[in-house]
């Protein structure tokens, strides 16, 4: 980010390369939506993009990238228009009749396990979605981008603790969601 600050086009792309598809990642779990996800990720390095003449090193870059993907995840996650649908796999479509699922072979294991892991994926997508943002941004930066309780409290401005007390509630809350699964 400093060759970036100083000017470097070729910098700020190799950023953008390493990073993006973390940041479409960590988005996605945000909105449930990849193209939404995509533009907002765009947003964010278009931010990063801006700030680099004013950019100084005060933490770690990923602690700072991620701090501005969080907070563009938050501002889209509060618009009421682009929620992340919540719908329960039992629940009809819109057009009030009950969608059929064909099974190809009823003694087929390859396909009992795919619908299993799709059931076990969206009941995921609900648990994650069901958690106070705060829990759920700590809990998707500690385990699923792996980075340490420090920078995860740096990313979130609380100290290492309150992040330690964010992971395991969430943590506890999605193994109660889950609990038929494991």
């Amino acid at each position: 980010m400093l060759r970036v600050r100083a000017g470097d086009e070729t910098a700020f792309r190799a950023l953008f390369e390493k990073h993006s598809r973390a940041i479409v990642n960590f988005a996605y779990q945000f909105v449930g939506r990849r193209d939404r996800a995509e533009e907002l990720t765009q947003d964010v390095f278009l931010q990063v993009y801006r700030a680099g003449p004013r950019y100084e090193p005060q933490a770690r870059f990923t602690t700072w990238l991620y701090r501005i993907a969080r907070n563009a995840c938050l501002n889209e996650a509060r618009r009421p228009e682009h929620r992340f649908p919540s719908r329960s796999l039992d629940e009809q479509p819109d057009d009030g009749e009950r969608a059929e699922i064909q099974l190809p072979d009823a003694t087929a294991r390859e396909g009992e396990r795919t619908l299993a892991g799709r059931e076990l994926e969206a009941r995921m997508q609900e648990a994650l979605a069901a958690l106070p943002e705060h829990q759920r941004t700590a809990l998707l930066l500690s385990r699923t981008e792996g980075m340490s309780y420090r920078d995860v409290a740096e990313t979130l401005e609380c100290s290492e603790s309150a992040v330690k007390s964010l992971v395991f509630r969430a943590t506890a809350s999605m193994r109660k969601a889950l609990a038929e699964f494991l």
